[in-house]
């Protein structure tokens, strides 16, 4: 007779320490970026034992894109329909700047710049964190083609770079204020980018 018991003791991994160890990895990322960080040293923060960490992750890259990768599925950008394409990209851009607080910023970029030297990094987090993202945001422009605001044989690809880089851009790599302004200023050119594809 088997037995249907759920494991117990060290076999569970408690919700408690992940979420601890969630926590310090982005805090030790804001604080001194993925090179300089480690395993040792998030365990610590977290108050927790190495094997805590490593009973969840082999190695800091897997922990990175795992906890990474949650967090995004978290807060992918959901863009309310307002009934336009300008309406879709306004939201849409909103959306991103309330995301983007100056430590997610940091990480980011930090981020970043690390998957320039780590083409396996580069690979994962495109799989975990741009395609995600990327998918969300089409939804703008598939309700558009649904509404004949652009064309059906929309290139997708490229509709996707003009609608997310230049913020994104600009919150990565400037320190100027990104305002209503700018953002309104921004859908402009969005929009006759779109709509010249």
């Amino acid at each position: 007779m088997t037995s249907s018991r759920e494991p117990a003791g060290a076999a569970v991994l408690q919700e408690s320490v992940t979420a601890a160890i969630t926590r310090a990895m982005f805090d030790q990322l804001a604080e001194i970026g993925y090179a300089r960080m480690t395993m040792d040293a998030v365990a610590r923060r977290a108050g927790v034992g190495k094997a805590a960490v490593y009973r969840r992750w082999p190695s800091k890259q897997a922990m990175l894109i795992d906890l990474v990768g949650a967090a995004v599925l978290r807060n992918l950008p959901e863009v309310p329909d307002t009934g336009s394409l300008a309406g879709d990209v306004r939201a849409f851009l909103d959306v991103i700047v309330e995301q983007a607080d100056p430590r997610t910023r940091r990480i980011a970029l930090d981020v970043l710049v690390e998957t320039t030297r780590t083409p396996e990094l580069a690979a994962a987090l495109h799989d975990v964190v741009d395609r995600p993202r990327r998918t969300a945001a089409a939804t703008v422009l598939t309700r558009a083609v649904d509404r004949g605001e652009l064309p059906a044989d929309l290139d997708l690809e490229l509709g996707l770079d003009v609608l997310v880089s230049p913020l994104l851009l600009r919150l990565l790599r400037s320190t100027e204020q990104v305002d209503n302004v700018y953002l309104t200023r921004l859908t402009k050119v969005i929009v006759t980018g779109l709509n010249a594809l």
